[in-house]
């Protein structure tokens, strides 16, 4: 089992950048595919980013391709989501999660088993 905390939201002009970080805490951290996923106020969670065990491939939504980056620090047990070029429409709250199976089709939420408490960000126009 693994606990996760993230961190890193807040206020943001459109244009702007943040960093978010998931922290994980209790099982190897390196056991597990790790994911972010956003959730706008009135509509369903979607899919961000991911990246496997090791870091060497990551995947994204369309959405967001070539302005987020996802990256892990197996070291440090954490994963980021650096988001750049940042708009009103990514204004949501951003979870993290980890996956303990094989890696395929990372978009899926139904494939993690464990979910950050989420960390909000907005994008001000």
């Amino acid at each position: 089992q693994v606990q996760l905390v993230e961190s890193g939201g807040g206020l943001v002009q459109a244009g702007g950048s943040l960093r978010l970080s998931c922290a994980a805490s209790g099982r190897t951290f390196s056991s597990y595919s790790m994911g972010w996923f956003r959730q706008a106020p009135g509509k369903e969670r979607e899919f961000v980013a991911a990246i496997t065990r090791s870091g060497s491939s990551t995947y994204y939504a369309d959405s967001v391709k070539g302005r987020f980056t996802i990256s892990r620090d197996n070291a440090k047990n954490t994963v980021y989501l650096q988001m750049n070029s940042l708009n009103p429409e990514d204004t949501a709250v951003y979870y993290c999660a980890a996956d303990e199976g094989i890696w395929a089709r990372p978009f899926l939420s139904s494939k993690y088993e464990y979910w950050g408490q989420g960390t909000q960000v907005t994008v001000s126009s």
